[in-house]
């Protein structure tokens, strides 16, 4: 049994953002609730986040996790940060591990090992890595086997500058923690109370401090836009590996953006510049075309989406297929052996099997029959400027090029729609609704209108 403080206080100045830090996103979720997902995977007895800038839209970043919050006024170091848990903690009898809301890439695995050093009678353990360029990092300090301190970066002389082994900001503590951090002092460069500290403080009172080191790739943390987008490649990467050993295609997967809450079967193809966002679901053999955005999209097995469409919150069957350069927006539903061509915006409307809408129309609010043909320039007029009216197209109808049906309106089974009408009434089935002026031929006018008669 064990507790778990997740430090998001800090407000992240070099960000250059008024978005707290801890909430800047990480593929399509923010970078706290990496942290908080990895503590939950321990299965803690608690889990306290210290929270402080930007308090309120952190807060509400963390609803629906079995959290607690403290919060912290003033940010007065990590040191400072971890005490404001203690209420929430005090007479915890078990270890309390604590990590930082802006290291997204800790593995529960890592973790547990602190945990282990604590529970073989360590009363202290701390996660090192070694770095090519440790910039930035507090460094460890050691003797043999013994941790002896950790410097911040500000504080440290040439020679201790120069070492590589850094601390990578996660620790787990036994139950001596919250006396230990009312001995911590702030004499320092900035003037903080910092964690590190502790590591003194627990040799003072006779208590072993352990390092256990971890991969580099783990200890990076986020306090600048290009640390941000390096820590998103990485979770990219894993990401991309992920879904291609489970029988994904991916062509130029460097290319291809995705998020963790995506769903991809075997044999799915993904084109180069494919993104995939939110709750979007990919079924067996479906196709995904160059630089197509789906998000929270459904495509069923043997669904085909062609190159630069951009689909959220739609549904394509097997055998259909959208694109190239289609509009799909919420509430759009593609049926079996539906085709949407090229420039075919769709929403909240139901396309029945076999529905052909080759080029440039746009159905909304609409549903259409099987087999209903849409004609090039095709609209469904469904807004009348306070309220918006559907449009229904029956079975086998027709509907010729540049045709506006003015919702709300019905077209029977098999019936056709003259090219160039405006469609106010309903059509009945089998008929042949025409509705544009009639045409005159004014004999010589081009040749007179030329000559200035």
């Amino acid at each position: 049994m064990h507790a778990h403080v997740i430090l998001a206080a800090g407000q992240g100045t070099r960000m250059r953002s008024r978005l707290p830090k801890v909430l800047h996103p990480l593929l399509g979720k923010p970078m706290l609730a990496y942290a908080v997902e990895t503590a939950l995977a321990l299965n803690p007895a608690k889990l306290v986040v210290v929270v402080g800038h930007g308090k309120e839209k952190v807060l509400e970043a963390l609803e629906g996790y079995p959290v607690e919050v403290a919060f912290q006024k003033e940010q007065l170091g990590t040191a400072h940060a971890l005490l404001q848990a203690e209420p929430f903690l005090k007479d915890f009898p078990g270890p309390t591990l604590v990590t930082q809301g802006d290291t997204p890439l800790l593995s529960p695995s890592t973790l547990g090992g602190l945990l282990e050093r604590v529970g073989e009678g360590a009363g202290m353990a701390l996660l090192t890595v070694e770095l090519s360029d440790p910039t930035g990092y507090g460094r460890i300090l050691r003797q043999g086997e013994e941790v002896l301190g950790s410097v911040e970066e500000k504080d440290a002389t040439p020679e201790v500058r120069a070492i590589r082994e850094v601390n990578a900001g996660a620790y787990a503590f036994d139950p001596f923690l919250f006396r230990a951090l009312k001995e911590v002092r702030n004499e320092n460069a900035a003037r903080e109370y910092y964690l590190p500290d502790l590591i003194a403080i627990y040799r003072a009172h006779g208590k072993r401090v352990a390092a256990v080191r971890g991969a580099a790739e783990e200890a990076l943390g986020v306090n600048t836009r290009e640390e941000l987008a390096r820590v998103e490649g990485i979770l990219l990467a894993r990401l991309r590996a992920e879904w291609m050993r489970r029988g994904v295609r991916m062509i130029l997967p460097e290319s291809v953006y995705l998020e963790p809450s995506v769903e991809l079967a075997p044999d799915v193809t993904l084109w180069p510049g494919v993104v995939l966002k939110g709750k979007t679901r990919i079924g067996e053999g479906a196709e995904v075309g160059p630089y197509a955005l789906l998000e929270d999209t459904v495509l069923e097995p043997g669904a085909r989406v062609l190159g630069h469409t951009v689909a959220q919150g739609a549904v394509i069957a097997g055998g259909a297929d959208a694109g190239p350069f289609a509009r799909l927006r919420p509430g759009a539903v593609l049926r079996e052996g539906v085709h949407v061509g090229n420039f075919v915006e769709v929403k909240n409307s139901l396309l029945h099997p076999g529905v052909k809408a080759g080029h440039l129309a746009y159905l909304g609010d609409a549903e259409v029959g099987e087999g209903a043909n849409i004609g090039a320039g095709v609209i469904t007029a469904n807004y009348d400027g306070k309220r918006k009216h559907r449009t229904w197209i029956g079975k086998g109808a027709f509907i010729g090029s540049n045709a506006v049906l003015v919702a709300p309106v019905r077209v029977g089974d098999g019936a056709m729609v003259g090219a160039g009408s405006v469609i106010t009434q309903d059509v009945p089935e089998e008929a042949l609704a025409v509705a544009r002026g009639r045409q005159r031929n004014l004999e010589g006018y081009a040749r007179r209108k030329r000559e200035g008669e």
